[in-house]
């Protein structure tokens, strides 16, 4: 921050009347102030200290809330007789409407202030988080109106919280969605205290809306049940119902109850999904409260995406690309029935096993050609890069995890089987996998970018004539453009053309990667080794633990790639 670079430099004999190299709007700047520290000589001292107090009460609050929404849930799970699914519904609904007050006043009265946004973070709320934010954002809000019409359908043994919650959370959803949309790259310099507050509640209310998501298989299990005891039927045996459910809440053999069904089930991962990324973007947001960035850092261009001295990379990622959607398509229609074809699960590891040993390779050789070159590393402080580290090694964890869960489940069993040593080997390398692309990510993202005039010239060259052409000039273009792509691939030297080939592959190897669990290719839950190994209600808490964090590590992924791409 400006204000801890002030405070270092040496104290100037002529600067008494003015602040040295000052901005012409230095009046502007609202110090922070706190009773704490009032005997500081200096401003900046004082301003500094105030914010470190800020974060500090901040983050209480948000750990004494998370703290208490965990100790809620975690009674509902192990005593659910003393405390109901209902009750946490209820607390959890009332730090959303908590939050959604201060975000109601954050976007009419704090954001609107004189002088309340003097700074834009450029790094911070990229295109592609923001568009997952609004793509998450939709789904979870289809999400909670499924559950509400399947909560509709069986209002005679449902409760009224069944479809408030639900309600409740389509506003916080849409609200949140707005707010993170417009205001993600504000660096906020009035009310710096409350917003702060405000933005830790709201961090700890999704995180708790993780939480009871990854625990919470209630429905699940409800589903589940009326699925086996149709099984049942057909077979000709009597149907088990578990004590919980009764007849007169057993879904209608109807379309719509199906679809309702359906769309839970493959849809639940998108919310768990929608909390990850909003906790990561609102921490971003809490960071920068009160940041004041430099003019030479906030003017700082930013390397624009150009597709430009690649060739092997997107040939080699669409055959992955086009491959993975054949696979994906396969298991979706053969995977799904009531008895899951044993082939589909070979087929579906197999492609794992291939693919991922071809982006450990390419993730270890971009690694060794970053220690060959000579670019100097980036040490500026940046909040949103020192948070995508962190998420890309912390939402690592829940693939890799799961994959030792996996392991030690097919060693106690039968690890000589052909499904389970598929299982074993895709387990393996996918951990391997994911250590390699965290190095080559995180080695890259703190490269500093070098530009190349040659190139910035066929840049120029390729966008000068824009205008209506005929059918020769036309020709004389497509020419044109093909040698410049042709000279821009040669004048780039070695390492730069196999680090963009390296990260163009792996931006579409994640892709794929992440498509296919998002949209419904569990195999980790519907191969039923796990499942049986563990039991029902551990292996889901597992899973929705891992799944999610799976399913943003590869989105997350993607655009670290992209950032080492265009740095490159």
């Amino acid at each position: 921050m400006l204000a801890d670079k002030v405070s270092r430099q040496k104290p100037c004999h002529h600067c008494k009347s003015r602040p040295a190299a000052a901005p012409p709007d230095t009046s502007t700047i609202h110090y922070e102030k706190s009773w704490l520290y009032r005997h500081c000589s200096s401003v900046q001292q004082r301003d500094r200290q105030a914010q470190k107090a800020g974060q500090l009460f901040s983050g209480l609050l948000a750990m004494n809330v998370v703290f208490l929404g965990c100790a809620f849930i975690s009674s509902m799970i192990f005593n659910h007789m003393a405390i109901t699914l209902a009750e946490v519904w209820i607390l959890l609904s009332i730090l959303k409407v908590l939050c959604l007050c201060w975000i109601i006043y954050y976007l009419l009265g704090t954001s609107r202030q004189p002088h309340a946004v003097l700074h834009r973070d450029s790094h911070a709320g990229p295109i592609w988080i923001r568009g997952s934010v609004l793509l998450f954002g939709s789904c979870s809000v289809l999400l909670n109106a499924f559950q509400i019409g399947y909560s509709a359908i069986l209002i005679q043994c449902k409760s009224k919280v069944d479809i408030v919650f639900p309600i409740i959370e389509i506003l916080f959803i849409c609200t949140q969605a707005l707010f993170l949309w417009h205001h993600s790259k504000d660096c906020i310099q009035v009310q710096h205290n409350l917003t702060r507050c405000g933005l830790m509640l709201t961090i700890a209310t999704n995180l708790l809306l993780w939480l009871l998501a990854v625990t919470n298989d209630t429905l699940h299990m409800e589903i589940e049940s009326q699925l086996r005891e149709v099984e049942q039927r057909f077979a000709g045996k009597a149907p088990f119902s578990p004590p919980c459910f009764t007849t007169s809440c057993t879904c209608p053999n109807t379309t719509t109850c199906k679809v309702f069904q359906k769309g839970y089930i493959l849809l639940y991962p998108f919310n768990t999904e929608y909390c990850l990324v909003c906790c990561s973007v609102l921490y971003v947001m809490w960071k920068n409260v009160g940041r004041r960035i430099s003019h030479h850092h906030a003017s700082h261009a930013k390397p624009k995406f150009k597709l430009q001295g690649v060739v092997f990379g997107p040939l080699l990622g669409a055959v992955a690309v086009v491959t993975g959607i054949c696979v994906f398509m396969l298991y979706q229609i053969q995977a799904t029935g009531s008895v899951p074809d044993r082939q589909v699960f070979v087929m579906y590891y197999s492609y794992y096993i291939v693919l991922l040993p071809l982006m450990s390779v390419g993730a270890v050789v971009g690694t060794i050609i970053h220690a060959l070159e000579k670019r100097e590393l980036d040490t500026l402080k940046n909040p949103t890069r020192s948070l995508d580290v962190i998420l890309l090694m912390g939402a690592a964890l829940g693939q890799i995890g799961m994959c030792y869960f996996s392991i030690v489940a097919l060693v106690a069993t039968d690890p000589m089987d052909l499904l389970n040593s598929l299982i074993l080997s895709y387990s393996v390398l996918l951990i391997f996998q994911n250590i390699t692309q965290n190095v080559f990510i995180i080695d890259g993202l703190h490269r500093q970018h070098t530009s190349s005039n040659k190139e910035e010239g066929t840049k120029e060259q390729n966008h000068e004539d824009q205008r209506r052409v005929s059918m020769i000039e036309l020709g004389q273009e497509i020419r044109r453009v093909s040698l410049s792509y042709i000279h821009s691939y040669s004048v780039l030297s070695w390492k730069r053309r196999a680090l963009r080939e390296i990260s163009f592959f792996l931006v579409l190897c994640n892709i794929i990667l992440w498509v296919m669990p998002t949209f419904g290719a569990h195999p980790a839950f519907e191969n039923g080794l796990e499942k049986s190994f563990y039991g029902y209600s551990t292996w889901f808490v597992i899973v929705n633990f891992g799944l999610p964090l799976g399913v943003f590590y590869r989105m997350h992924s993607v655009g670290g790639l992209l950032e080492v791409y265009v740095t490159a």
